[in-house]
């Protein structure tokens, strides 16, 4: 399994897993991604910045998440809480894996290559990643891989989401 950058000729790849993940939701009743976003041009941006990234085997992509490293304005304000550190840190978003293949640990081969990465980051002393209230996986995912729950932030339209950040050792 390889993490590499993402391409152009990745989108169509990159978009079918994330309809996936949009269609999940929607029949969850869990209202994240459901107002057009992310699409392509979300992930034209990713690539140009240098902050998309894909997880790819022998068959090809099977899944996809932006890296920065970066203060995000929408974390700038915590409510119900507090940040445990200090910027500088990392965000990770858009976190998804392809249906076919999701259960096998391949989200967190991909925060693990966030940690390995920030080794080279010594100033980087956290990760902070949000999700929707009603996304009970990705609750699961992150305090399984050692994320703690900080508390509520505000995306740019308003609407809350569960704030969690992973200290780095």
């Amino acid at each position: 399994m390889k993490i590499r950058h993402i391409q152009q000729a990745d989108f169509e790849s990159v978009m079918r897993i994330i309809n996936q993940a949009k269609a999940y939701f929607r029949q969850a009743g869990i209202n994240q991604w459901q107002n057009g976003y992310p699409n392509t041009d979300t992930l034209r941006s990713d690539c140009d910045a240098g902050k998309g990234y894909v997880l790819c085997n022998d068959d090809g992509i099977i899944g996809y998440m932006y890296y920065a490293i970066e203060e995000d304005p929408t974390y700038l304000v915590i409510e119900d809480g507090d940040w445990p550190t200090e910027p500088p840190y990392a965000v990770i978003h858009r976190v998804v894996v392809d249906a076919n293949v999701k259960g096998r640990g391949l989200a967190a081969k991909m925060v693990q290559y966030v940690a390995d990465d920030l080794k080279h980051h010594p100033e980087i002393r956290s990760i902070r990643m949000d999700t929707h209230e009603d996304n009970q996986s990705m609750q699961r995912f992150l305090t399984k891989n050692g994320f703690v729950h900080c508390g509520t932030i505000h995306l740019a339209d308003g609407a809350p989401r569960m704030a969690f950040e992973k200290r780095l050792a």
